[in-house]
Formats: C-alpha cells, sequence, structure tokens
C-alpha cells in the first residue's frame, strides 16, 4: 500500500473500493490504488501497536477520513499482521446503515449520531447502543473554477446563495464587492454538490445555517437539500466536476482539493482577513469545541459561526461509531486495538503530517480512556 504525502495543504484523496478483494483496501494484502510517490509503513509507530483479536474487520463510512485510514491501516498492518480491514468510504450515511444493520463492527461518519439512530443502534447492540469516537477534524474547501480567478474571497450569505441558485452569474454584484481587484467573467455558475448522503454535505448545512441564517432556510441534513445544481456521486466525483466544468464551484474535503490542483475559497468570516482552508487554519476552529455526548459517546458541537482570527469556519470532525456494548466476540478485541491506535499520540500525529487537523488535546484524552472500555 502506498501512503499519500502532504503537498502544502493537504493530502491525495482516492475512493476506498468495495469490500470485494479487487476493491478492498486489506490491511495485509496492504495494496490500494492511490498513485503517490512512496510508501511503506513508519516502522517506530509501529512498534508501539498493541495488537488484538484476528481475522476480517470490516467497516463503512466517511470519505473525509479515507487518507488517515490508509496511513493509520499502513503502521496497523506493519505491526498486527493477523488482522485484515475492508473499510469501503460509501458517504456516513451508508456508513450509518450498514452499520446500524449490524453488517460493519464500525462506521466513520462526519457527523454524530442522530436520536434516532441511537435507538436503532440498540438492536445491533445488545444491551448497549452506538457511540460517537472524534478521530480526526479537517476542512471543507469550498472549490472553484473560474477562468481568470485563482484568488477567490466568499462569505457565508454569498455562498449560501449560489448553492441555492440565488446568485447564477460569476460577476455578480455580491461576488464583485467581495472582490474588487478580480476580473470575474459573465459565466453562468456551475453549483455541484454530493448525490450521495453526506456528512459533508451535513456540516456545511450547519456551517450556512449558522453563519448565513437569513439566506440558508434548510435542514442541515445528510442529503443536499437545495434546489437546482448539478450533483456528482463522492467528493471524488465533485471535485473532478468542478475541475473539467469552467465556472464551476463545488465543496470537498481539503485533500480533494490539493490533489487535483483546484483552486479554493478565502473565507470572509468578519475576521480581519479572509482565512483560508487550511489544516492549521481548520484546528483553530476545532479547537473552540465541546463534548455534548453523555456518558461514553463524545459526540461534539462545532463553533461554524466563528470570527477569530486564523479560523477557518466550515469544518467537520469525523467519528467512529461503534457500540459502547455488545460488541460482536469475534471483532472487539481488533476494533479496541486499531481505535487505541488511531486515538494514540501516534496516531494522531500521522494527521498533521497528512494535512488532517488531530483531536484538540483534551478530546483525545476522552477517546484513549473510553476505547479501551468497550465491551
Amino acid at each position: 500500500m502506498k501512503l499519500q504525502r502532504k503537498n502544502g495543504r493537504g493530502l491525495r484523496a482516492l475512493t476506498v473500493g468495495a469490500v470485494a478483494v479487487s476493491s478492498a483496501l486489506v490491511l495485509t494484502a496492504c495494496g490500494s490504488d492511490d498513485n503517490s510517490k512512496t510508501g511503506g509503513a513508519d516502522t517506530e509507530a509501529a512498534g508501539s501497536i498493541k495488537c488484538g483479536g484476528k481475522g476480517q474487520l470490516l467497516a463503512s463510512g466517511s470519505s473525509a477520513q479515507k487518507n488517515a485510514i490508509d496511513a493509520w491501516v499502513q503502521n496497523y498492518a506493519a505491526a498486527c499482521k493477523d488482522v485484515q480491514l475492508n473499510y469501503k468510504d460509501i458517504g456516513s450515511g451508508g456508513g450509518i446503515t450498514e452499520f446500524l444493520q449490524g453488517s460493519t463492527a464500525f462506521a466513520g461518519s462526519d457527523s454524530a449520531l442522530k436520536p434516532d439512530e441511537v435507538a436503532k443502534s440498540k438492536k445491533v447492540c445488545k444491551g448497549g447502543q452506538g457511540i460517537n469516537l472524534p478521530m480526526l477534524g479537517g476542512p471543507i474547501a469550498i472549490t472553484h473554477n473560474v477562468s481568470g480567478v485563482d484568488d477567490l474571497v466568499l462569505d457565508a450569505p454569498t455562498i449560501a446563495k449560489i448553492f441555492d441558485s440565488k446568485i447564477k452569474k460569476w460577476d455578480d454584484p455580491a461576488i464583485k464587492k467581495l472582490n474588487p481587484d478580480a476580473k470575474l467573467p459573465s459565466t453562468d455558475i456551475q453549483a455541484f454538490h454530493r448525490s450521495d448522503e453526506s456528512g459533508t454535505t451535513q456540516n456545511l448545512g450547519k456551517y450556512l445555517g449558522k453563519s448565513a441564517p437569513s439566506d440558508w432556510k434548510y435542514e442541515d441534513e445528510k442529503s443536499w437539500p437545495a434546489k437546482g445544481g448539478q450533483s456528482a456521486s463522492g467528493s471524488s466525483g465533485v471535485a473532478s466536476q468542478v475541475k473539467q466544468t469552467d465556472g464551476a464551484i463545488g465543496y470537498v474535503e481539503l485533500s480533494y482539493a490539493t490533489s487535483q490542483n483546484i483552486n479554493t475559497v478565502k473565507v470572509d468570516t468578519g475576521a480581519a482577513k479572509p482565512v483560508e482552508a487550511t489544516s492549521d487554519n481548520a484546528s483553530k476552529a476545532i479547537a473552540a469545541a465541546k463534548v455534548v455526548g453523555k456518558g461514553k459517546d463524545l459526540a461534539m458541537d462545532l463553533d461554524y459561526s466563528t470570527k477569530a482570527d486564523g479560523a477557518y469556519p466550515i469544518i467537520l470532525v469525523t467519528y467512529e461509531v461503534a457500540c459502547d456494548k455488545g460488541n460482536k466476540p469475534e471483532t472487539l478485541d481488533a476494533v479496541k486495538s486499531f481505535l487505541t491506535y488511531t486515538a494514540s499520540e501516534d496516531g494522531q500525529k500521522i494527521l498533521t503530517e497528512k494535512g488532517y487537523a488531530p483531536l484538540p488535546a483534551e478530546i483525545a484524552t476522552k477517546v484513549r480512556e473510553t476505547v479501551p472500555t468497550l465491551s
């Protein structure tokens, strides 16, 4: 398996395949369709991993964490050769669905379980329920392909109106006001959104709802709520469409933008100057997050309307969703072993290297205390 290297603001992204051998991400096989230039596990990190369990471990969900999973898997495989992890990046909604069906050991989701999903999880987690374990954070980049414009600034109301088909031309007065020195063309805006259920979509909706409530009236759901625009499957699909379409705009995890050299929007939050989508700037916003879950559940409340200097507001936190009690005996030890590593100092160090935002120290400590108690 080849690892992805940081390229300034993020990391390469790719699509995780299905569980089938031809497209699964398998720990012991370490094969991938990643085109990065270098590979090899971090032997020092691998040496600190405590293995547990054996056999196949199935998981699915968030595509936002795919690149982190790749790096974690590489090191885990070097230490724990008796475990095979198949992870499908089918989107947060798909991952939660499979977890609630009992077909996976854990799910990756860019949004916490809803109350009705917690209720459903009790049928799978015998004697317990599904809990949210935050594992990484990062920025959602607003990407654009506007001829002659590399440096573009937008604010929340303008972003909301663009994705709600209220602003239809790139030389609209609202965009001109934010970019007085740019040569904006009269090109039609081609707005792309996710066709699948996505935590990325939901977090964008939360940002727009908090920062532009007068212009974004929709509920923050995993499915795209607004009319108009064009859809594409997964972050990779959105990135591809934006890259090849003149006048396009979309939203993806930062790694998908940097890997394809797609321009990203700076966000005018009302701070001293517009804020660029970088992992460091996302970290500043995520640091203000608070745990609002009860008991072992560590669901977090993010501040999407921050105006702090240098804090990028369009952010997400990816959770690993597992049972607090009632995990399947045949996978429990492997789940605990793998998640103990991802939450460890070594696991979190990888996130900085790859362009993600590591967990705040206080949150990471709570995750490290919770994972060993899974039963």
